[in-house]
């Protein structure tokens, strides 16, 4: 049984601005709740690492949240959540309470009983990990389901462009493909791809529903945290946020999503 309070923060990871998609939707939900923030933003992206090294670095922030006190922390990366969950519920699991952003997804589109064929984006590592696959259809063996790799569109959405003709033209060919002819479900198995939502969603039609973890984390969160004893009654201090390496797109993006006056950190956490 962990021992931990109600009042401590959550603390979130990514390796970049995708994670805010998450920390956002979490803020919204959970208004009383305090967050602190890791954006790995010196090792982006995660989807083209290794396993190893992903637990690697997902290891390191994780002491850091521990180290800060939280309560809950939520890896909010497709391709962390693939390689490195099982290893820091395994290392961790006794100091503090972890969620990952696939198992919601698998959880609230395998209860869609309308649902027939499901196309799933994501990077190189959580495509390669045939993780949504494999969880999709163990639980619903009548699912037909059709996985893309799409990396370019992580590191475009980190550089700026998003929303744009460029982005466009990159995410209309990949909704192109072959692969993807048939679906009726999309999910964005990416942190990253609810910022290019908006044009995935006018691309694909009204015959298509997109979904990704913002979707289903917010109600996962409150739900464990619930059931735990540790929703928080009171925010009484400020959300912070750190980086590993500074970059204007992490700020202006954090600035977006958080209207508030935000603490923005540098720490160089392998340095």
């Amino acid at each position: 049984m962990l021992t931990l309070s109600a009042n401590a923060p959550i603390g979130i990871f990514d390796s970049g601005i995708g994670g805010l998609t998450i920390a956002e939707t979490v803020v919204r939900h959970l208004p009383h709740e305090r967050i602190i923030y890791f954006g790995d933003t010196a090792h982006l992206p995660y989807g083209e690492k290794s396993e190893a090294l992903i637990c690697h670095y997902a290891e390191g922030i994780t002491r850091l949240l521990i180290e800060k006190g939280c309560k809950l922390i939520i890896i909010a990366c497709n391709s962390a959540s693939a390689a490195a969950y099982a290893h820091l519920v395994n290392r961790f699991g006794t100091q503090v309470h972890f969620i990952n952003v696939i198992d919601p997804v698998i959880q609230g589109i395998s209860a869609m009983r309308d649902v027939a064929h499901v196309g799933i984006i994501g990077t190189q590592r959580t495509i390669r990990s045939g993780i949504y696959t494999r969880r999709l259809r163990a639980l619903r063996s009548d699912l037909r389901t059709s996985a893309l790799e799409t990396p370019l569109l992580a590191p475009m959405i980190e550089a700026g462009f998003f929303n744009n003709q460029i982005s466009e033209v990159v995410i209309c060919t990949y909704l192109a493909d072959k692969q993807l002819q048939g679906i009726d479900t999309l999910i964005l198995a990416c942190t990253h791809y609810p910022l290019i939502r908006p044009v995935i969603h006018r691309l694909c039609g009204d015959s298509i529903r997109v979904f990704d973890s913002t979707d289903f984390i917010g109600e996962e969160v409150g739900t464990v945290l619930a059931k735990n004893g540790l929703l928080s009654q009171k925010k009484t201090e400020k959300n912070k946020f750190y980086v590993s390496d500074l970059t204007e797109s992490f700020e202006k993006t954090t600035r977006f999503f958080f209207r508030e006056e935000i603490e923005l950190e540098l720490y160089p956490l392998w340095d």
